[in-house]
């Protein structure tokens, strides 16, 4: 339930100062006009309840070895100009009960060896009023490949044209709910992806596995009566959910022979809670409404998740370089749980300053969106 505070009272207004009385003037000494007062630390603290939180940019005992800022620019060419990524990109919206904000800022370790961002992210609204359908799309480019922020880029332009062309019906199944027609449609829209992936790499003269990335996504409805959340993608990465203030990984735990195997079926689980978890292991999905042109054979892993958020969730979905930290660090999640939590979402500048937080030994490319609901 919402805090309401009452309306300050106006204060009472001050009365005039009276004239100094007459007498010798005396001159303070110069020195003690740079003093500061012995509680200049709190009187400075924001008025905000709860006092000052300190200022933190990393965790840990010592910060990273490289540096906090960008030091060194990608090489450019009069041909590669239209390739160039931006160092960091920031984005955020609002529909139905949610608030959105999604990042990609390069690694410390690409800015100091002036490599592009890898990372590639999408956040695009099809359709208007309750009807539209938001999708972020966060896509990680392979590390070593020379065109690996094409190749994510690639992907989530390619993801994003196809749930364009699909966005009524997509919208349609997450607000009546059909899990299995979003799971069939969505699995063959992520096939046709990877497939163009392998063709772009046979154009390039590569190895399929050269050129391609790993792939994210989350729809969201617009409808305020629909708190539906769908995931789906391929690859490595983390699906997080900040719930009571404790964090819930919802990442499915696939078992090594499992990902290996060819055919065989899925598996699908449901949580405790009632979220249902489907996984394919590359089943060639039946016809479905998304299309009429035969996906190529799907080649990676696809997931997929469809839960109803509650009020005063956060989902955060992320690239592998904040997953890792997030899994393998725990005063990162513990941090995020104080700083995510109630009353709300941060604004841009902060969430940006919240996905930075850097930890020693976790230098790559950071992408994040969080999905603060009312």
């Amino acid at each position: 339930m919402p805090r309401t505070f009452a309306a300050p009272k106006p204060p009472e207004p001050e009365p005039p100062p009276a004239p100094p009385a007459a007498g010798p003037v005396t001159v303070p000494d110069p020195s003690a006009l740079h003093e500061l007062p012995p509680d200049w630390a709190a009187s400075d603290a924001p008025a905000d309840g709860g006092g000052a939180r300190p200022l933190v940019d990393h965790l840990g005992d010592r910060p990273p070895t490289y540096d906090a800022e960008p030091a060194a620019l990608p090489a450019a060419t009069s041909e590669n100009l239209d390739a160039l990524v931006p160092d960091t990109v920031l984005d955020g919206a609002r529909y139905g009960t949610y608030t959105l904000r999604a990042a990609s800022v390069r690694g410390d370790s690409a800015r100091f060896r002036g490599e592009p961002r890898r990372d590639a992210l999408l956040t695009a609204r099809f359709g208007a009023a309750e009807s539209a359908l938001v999708l972020v799309a966060v896509a990680g480019g392979a590390r070593g490949s020379e065109g690996a922020h094409l190749a994510a880029a690639d992907a989530c332009r390619w993801i994003g044209g196809a749930v364009a062309r699909s966005h009524a019906r997509l919208s349609e199944d997450i607000r009546a709910g059909r899990r299995g027609d979003l799971k069939a449609g969505l699995h063959r829209l992520t096939d046709r992806t990877y497939g163009k992936l392998r063709a772009r790499a046979a154009e390039r003269g590569v190895e399929p596995g050269e050129y391609t990335t790993s792939l994210r996504c989350l729809l969201l409805s617009a409808d305020p009566d629909c708190r539906t959340r769908v995931f789906f993608g391929v690859g490595s990465g983390g699906l997080f959910r900040l719930r009571d203030g404790v964090w819930q990984d919802l990442e499915p735990v696939i078992p090594e022979q499992q990902s290996s195997s060819s055919g065989g079926g899925g598996a699908s689980e449901e949580s405790p809670d009632g979220d249902r978890l489907t996984m394919d292991l590359q089943i060639t999905t039946p016809p479905s409404p998304y299309g009429d042109d035969p996906p190529p054979p799907p080649a990676e892993l696809f997931r997929f998740r469809a839960s109803v958020a509650r009020p005063g969730d956060t989902l955060l979905l992320c690239g592998n370089g904040f997953a890792e930290p997030m899994r393998g660090e725990p005063e990162l999640p513990a941090e995020l749980a104080e700083r995510w939590g109630p009353p709300g979402p941060p604004g841009l500048p902060a969430f940006l300053a919240d996905t930075q937080l850097r930890i020693k030994g976790y230098a790559d490319d950071r992408t994040v969106a969080a999905v603060w609901e009312a």
